[in-house]
């Protein structure tokens, strides 16, 4: 009989038994492996699948056990990584938004950049094997990759065709610019549709790669990456007009202010708004939900400011940080390596991009996804791609290297939402926002010099 006694004992010596081995190197746990802990801020259905890749490359060799944790959204991740570190148990890798860049590399040894992880541990990498846009995002100023790129996405238009014809729009032909985007609003108006266009991620979309397509600095020093002393630019002419534009679009019915970040998504797919730009990432709600026929376009530009045409977009999704730890090991260094070559292989990317509708992060990854017939069954997949590497990346293409960039895009929309009330115009809401920004900006400046 098994009495309270001996159960005690034995629940005792299974636990000491446990403890001893998962303080092994390597942790007899994993059968010899080296254990490498990847923490990650994509909710379901994402998640499943990030933590299936994970789970591939676990079952493709022997040597190392990559355990994949989801700890919340982007932001709660990136604070419970710096408590971690903080503690002196740091994961090895951590999933960090595209916005928290600059908070990423001002953390100087908290981190390994990949450049230096693949020079230390001798593996294979080719920087340049990434789609220069992503590549740019993710680099030093001297062009040192510092994280490895993996979903990626970028803002795109997607319209509704059936609305397109009723209001007797050509469907296949989506406006290419403003001008011809603003003509489209009102007839869809005049069709009956109670709401022709939105925009979701209004400051990442309206913003941020208006500046990119167009050529034009959100901010001085290369949008941050020339240094810590950057300033916003946003009351530019460009974003002046731009800004006014919706304002008035607006106020005559053309255009619907749906709420912050990604807010407004659900517009699109349930009919409600005929045109959106958004996330390249929305893609695979919109197949799922619509229950229209659609396209998916570049996003429009003003010709009046870019007269050699548009520029390439930026990116937006997430990359993945090496994090240091005062135990850390050679051999734990090279596991992550390991995992890092897989993630960069172009079967894994291409798939990745095919199951998510995430772009792809490298050429070859793209280039194999084309010729395997992706896009000709499914038109329209290969715009962000295409918007992504439609020219060389400039200065102010490159992408966003500002700190607490959170904060500044919840400040710019604070005073779209007072514009959009009436009560100001662009410029003063324009103003309003780069004085408030420019704060936030010599806080983090403060805070982060050596």
């Amino acid at each position: 009989m098994l009495t309270r006694r001996k159960l005690a004992l034995l629940t005792g010596a299974a636990t000491t038994t446990a403890l001893l081995l998962a303080a092994l190197p390597g942790s007899a746990l994993a059968q010899g492996k080296t254990v490498i802990d990847f923490w990650h801020g994509l909710p379901q259905p994402l998640g499943g699948q990030l933590e299936q890749v994970v789970k591939e490359f676990n079952d493709s060799q022997q040597a190392v056990q990559v355990n994949a944790s989801y700890k919340g959204a982007y932001p709660e991740t990136m604070q419970a990584a710096i408590a971690a570190f903080r503690a002196g148990n740091a994961p090895h890798v951590v999933q960090m938004f595209e916005v928290g860049t600059a908070t990423m590399m001002a953390a100087g040894p908290a981190i390994k950049p990949v450049y230096q992880l693949m020079q230390e541990t001798g593996a294979a990498f080719d920087a340049n094997a990434y789609i220069p846009a992503v590549k740019g995002y993710y680099s030093s100023k001297d062009g040192k990759m510092m994280a490895l790129p993996f979903n990626s996405s970028s803002t795109i238009m997607f319209y509704n065709k059936d609305a397109f014809q009723k209001a007797g729009l050509d469907p296949n032909k989506p406006p290419a610019t403003w001008p011809e985007m603003i003509e489209a609003t009102k007839k869809l108006k005049a069709s009956g549709s109670t709401c022709p266009m939105t925009t979701s991620w209004p400051v990442w979309a309206q913003f941020e790669q208006l500046g990119a397509i167009h050529n034009t600095p959100f901010a001085s020093q290369a949008n941050g990456f020339g240094g810590l002393n950057a300033e916003l630019k946003i009351d530019a002419p460009l974003y002046v007009k731009h800004v006014q534009t919706l304002i008035d679009m607006q106020k005559e019915g053309l255009f619907k202010y749906g709420g912050r970040d990604n807010k407004p998504d659900a517009l699109f797919p349930s009919g409600e708004c005929a045109m959106i730009h958004g996330s390249s990432g929305l893609r695979s709600r919109i197949l799922k939900e619509a229950t229209f026929a659609w396209g998916a376009a570049p996003l429009p530009y003003w010709p009046d400011f870019a007269k050699d045409g548009p520029k390439n977009s930026i990116i937006g999704g997430a990359a993945f940080w090496v994090m240091t730890s005062p135990k850390r090991t050679p051999a734990e260094y090279k596991a992550v390596s390991q995992f890092f070559s897989y993630l960069a292989k172009p079967e894994v990317d291409s798939k990745w991009h095919m199951d998510t509708g995430y772009v792809p992060v490298t050429m070859k990854g793209f280039e194999l996804t084309k010729a395997q017939g992706y896009y000709e069954k499914n038109p329209g997949a290969d715009v962000p791609a295409a918007q992504l590497t439609r020219t060389p990346t400039t200065e102010n293409s490159m992408g966003l290297r500002l700190g607490n960039l959170p904060e500044i895009r919840n400040i710019i929309q604070e005073e779209l939402e007072k514009a959009f009330q009436g009560q100001q115009d662009a410029k003063q809401a324009l103003d309003s926002a780069v004085k408030r920004g420019n704060a936030v900006l010599r806080n983090f400046e403060r805070a982060n010099k050596g």
